[in-house]
């Protein structure tokens, strides 16, 4: 018999709100997160806003509600912990509280955590001391005297500020989840295939409830550097909430951002014998990466791969998806392969089906924007209208979809979400309403 896998609880630090109902307030009146950058210097870059949590400071108080045990032990390790990986854990802690999940009474052996992460850059403070004991008078570095006079000046626990996998460890930890822990760095496909991997988990009876969450980043001294040098980007001096402009004729690429978010995965009959408040179903995935000899990513390609396989594991048609939340990166080859792989996988449905794209209110969050933009969804379902897509003043007419540009559009009751990489890996989630 097939285990129906439900959604209940939900944890969120975005630029749009540290909470659901603050981030619903965000979408609801159309309000970008989208804002001047504050902690990253800015004079000689082009990039000079991006969608920023300014509401996370990394203190135990946005961590929400915790007993006492749980609150020393997550105090006494925020220094082994960056900035990403602080939220990670404040969102999943966050969902955990808002699952009123009785963990004294679970089997914890059955009870695990599965996050998305991207690979996390080092502050460069973390070796200023160690590079100047390696110079001589002159200036000059001696990268042979590293390990004798560097690496002696480097805090013993650095790494463990920056690996990956640390959010799924710090949270089990904290928590006494003895299940199932898994990690995914698959840049912005990470958080859809992390539910994928917590549907598989539970569906296979290897666990009861999964947090399972994403974390990540553009907003970092070294990796908003590579991301200016390595993606486009939208540049420019104007009006921060207009830069990200997914699917409109003048867009000129992704605005940057940081964020985390978890949801409880939890098995149907444990959930419904707890009377939890479910906030939706997850009903399939798919994940495609498709690339050629030459190196080059069909994006358009593993999208329409991955949408497909959600859809025929969700025994879904077309017609019957209430609406899309799309990638959205309005950058301009991305959002045109995007579109189009959209009208390809629905070309046959009835009528056209609603898109949207949340990273119109804060960008591309990494690891994170998938969930993030799940929960967007979510919330949409639950209100029954979904929110307008920001500044899509005017559709590209080489993006052939019917994007969501006026607040009051059906949500329906299913969403199907999609991400993707630059490199061509896509993975995609089928959710249906609570």
């Amino acid at each position: 018999m097939k285990r129906r896998i439900l959604i209940t609880g939900c944890g969120v630090i975005s630029p749009i709100g540290c909470t659901p109902e603050a981030v619903w307030e965000s979408l609801e009146q159309g309000h970008s997160g989208v804002v001047p950058l504050a902690s990253v210097p800015t004079v000689t870059l082009p990039v000079k806003a991006g969608g920023e949590v300014s509401a996370f400071t990394g203190k135990i108080d946005d961590f929400g509600e915790l007993e006492a045990t749980t609150k020393k032990s997550i105090r006494k390790g925020l220094k082994v912990m960056c900035r990403e990986i602080q939220m990670g854990v404040a969102a999943a802690q966050l969902a955990l509280a808002n699952s009123r999940l009785d963990l004294s009474a679970c089997d914890l052996q059955r009870v695990g955590v599965v996050f998305g992460s991207d690979y996390i850059m080092t502050l460069p403070d973390e070796f200023a001391a160690g590079v100047a004991a390696c110079r001589d008078e002159a200036g000059q570095l001696h990268l042979e005297d590293w390990p004798s006079r560097g690496m002696p000046q480097v805090t013993p626990l650095w790494l463990l500020k920056y690996l990956p996998n640390m959010p799924a460890c710090h949270v089990a930890i904290y928590n006494d989840l003895r299940g199932p822990n898994n990690s995914l760095t698959v840049r912005e496909a990470s958080a859809n295939l992390a539910l994928a991997e917590a549907y598989s988990t539970i569906s296979r009876d290897s666990a009861d409830q999964l947090l399972v969450g994403g974390t990540g980043s553009r907003i970092h001294p070294l990796r908003t550097v590579h991301t200016v040098l390595q993606e486009e980007v939208a540049a420019g001096d104007g009006d921060p909430a207009t830069l990200s402009r997914p699917f409109d004729a003048q867009r000129r690429g992704m605005v940057i951002g940081e964020g985390a978010a978890t949801l409880m995965l939890e098995e149907a009959t444990h959930a419904e014998r707890r009377g939890a408040t479910v906030w939706g179903e997850l009903l399939g995935y798919g994940s495609s990466a498709v690339m050629g000899r030459d190196g080059i990513a069909d994006r358009g390609k593993a999208i329409a791969n991955a949408m497909r396989q959600a859809l025929a594991m969700a025994e879904l048609s077309p017609d019957q998806v209430g609406h899309v939340n799309a990638h959205g990166l309005a950058t301009r080859t991305g959002d045109v392969a995007e579109a189009a792989a959209i009208a390809e996988v629905f070309q046959g449905a009835a009528a056209p089906v609603p898109v949207v794209a949340a990273k119109s209110y804060f960008g591309n969050l990494g690891a994170a924007g998938g969930m993030v933009e799940l929960i967007c969804s979510l919330l949409a379902l639950r209100h029954g209208t979904l929110f307008q897509t920001l500044n899509c003043d005017d559709l590209d007419p080489e993006c052939p979809i019917s994007v969501v540009r006026e607040a009051g559009v059906p949500a329906g009751s299913t969403v199907l979400n999609v991400n993707v990489t630059p490199q061509g890996q896509a993975a995609a989630v089928v959710v249906g309403r609570a």
